[in-house]
């Protein structure tokens, strides 16, 4: 059924009239229009309907979202030039509860921010000079947040990219092996056993209190970074997970993304390679950011974080595999295992590079 978003964007506090509405975007968890207001003075919109199945909290979700846009905010305002509309999400309250969503008849929950006009996202990354900015972006994000006061954030996906928990998870499904599949991917199993202990280590370093618990956004895929006509980074988009994590999973996993020279299911895995120069752009523009928040054991293991992102989205595909694909989306038979054999692909290009991946990062950081 078809929602009436005429009628919800009635439920909010926004200016301007409902014009039209179309669906907007290649978002899959939520359902996303964009509104257009009838007077060209007033701001458009973009309205959510939210999915409450993926995140099961949605009143505990906005409120992260509404603590991080207004500390944002107020961090923006101090810096003289800041086009807060455009560098910053803007929630739009609801008209009966002053809350960032509503609740519509059905108990569909649902939220709205300002359209960020005469922006650009991208899929892929080719060019240097977006690499850096998408780094600066990212590293500014955790920078401005190092120092949101009071509680934690709420975890809104519990253990998203806590490997033990990954690990654990894989080997009881290996024991079940309900689809009847161990045998045949026994090589890519061994893959993922070999380099466990290794794999452990942000989590054993956040255990002996050497690197803190920071405010993460977690799903850094370049698509999540809005930038300007000009090719600058404007403001990181998709905040549902925004919540406590190490900066080792921010910084993982825009690389392993950003840098693959292949697809992230390639079957031909000789394609399959991390680009170098665009690991370089991005730290150099992470560290312009955050060399000033993080400490040197954060710094130190910056290099290893792609490493672990990697290994982590090769065992959810392995994992999801062998449990009989019933969680990622598949186009064919052995999807899973084959964006799993990519993601090793590239997680050996990462270990073939890795000491120049230091030498990097050690020459940024001097």
């Amino acid at each position: 059924m078809v929602p009436d978003i005429r009628k919800q964007f009635s439920c909010f506090l926004a200016e301007g009239t409902f014009l039209s509405g179309e669906s907007f975007g290649p978002g899959h968890i939520h359902d996303t229009y964009r509104i257009i207001t009838a007077e060209k003075e007033c701001d458009d919109y973009i309205l959510q309907r939210l999915n409450n199945k993926v995140f099961k909290d949605i009143p505990k979700l906005q409120e992260n979202m509404e603590r991080v846009t207004t500390h944002l905010r107020n961090k923006l305002i101090a810096i003289e030039g800041s086009d807060i509309k455009r560098e910053c999400l803007t929630l739009i309250p609801s008209r009966s509860s002053g809350h960032s969503w509503h609740t519509d008849d059905e108990g569909n929950f649902w939220r709205m921010f300002i359209f960020i006009s005469d922006h650009r996202s991208y899929e892929q990354v080719d060019t240097l000079d977006k690499a850096f900015e998408g780094g600066k972006a990212i590293g500014r994000f955790q920078a401005m947040l190092a120092d949101l006061p009071g509680n934690p954030l709420h975890e809104t996906i519990p253990d998203f990219h806590d490997i033990r928990k990954r690990l654990d998870t894989f080997h009881r499904v290996i024991e079940k092996d309900k689809a009847g599949r161990v045998a045949e991917a026994q090589k890519e199993i061994d893959e993922i056993i070999r380099r466990e202990e290794e794999m452990k280590i942000i989590l054993r370093l956040g255990d002996e209190g050497k690197i803190p618990l920071r405010i993460t956004h977690n799903d850094t895929k370049f698509n999540n970074i809005l930038f300007d006509i000009n090719d600058r980074a404007l403001c990181l988009i998709d905040l549902d997970t925004v919540m406590p994590g190490y900066v080792h999973y921010d910084f993982g996993d825009a690389v392993r993304t950003a840098s693959n020279r292949a697809a992230e299911d390639c079957a031909d895995l000789s394609q399959v390679s991390m680009d170098i120069s665009i690991y370089e752009a991005y730290a150099r523009g992470y560290l312009a950011e955050t060399a000033g928040t993080l400490n040197e054991a954060e710094k130190e293991y910056l290099p290893f974080a792609p490493k672990l992102l990697t290994y982590i989205m090769a065992t959810r595909f392995l994992t999801d595999y062998l449990d009989g694909d019933t969680y990622y989306k598949i186009k064919y038979p052995g999807h899973n295992l084959q964006r799993n054999k990519s993601q090793i692909a590239l997680l050996k290009s990462m270990e073939a590079q890795y000491d120049r991946m230091i030498e990097i990062i050690n020459s940024i950081s001097k």
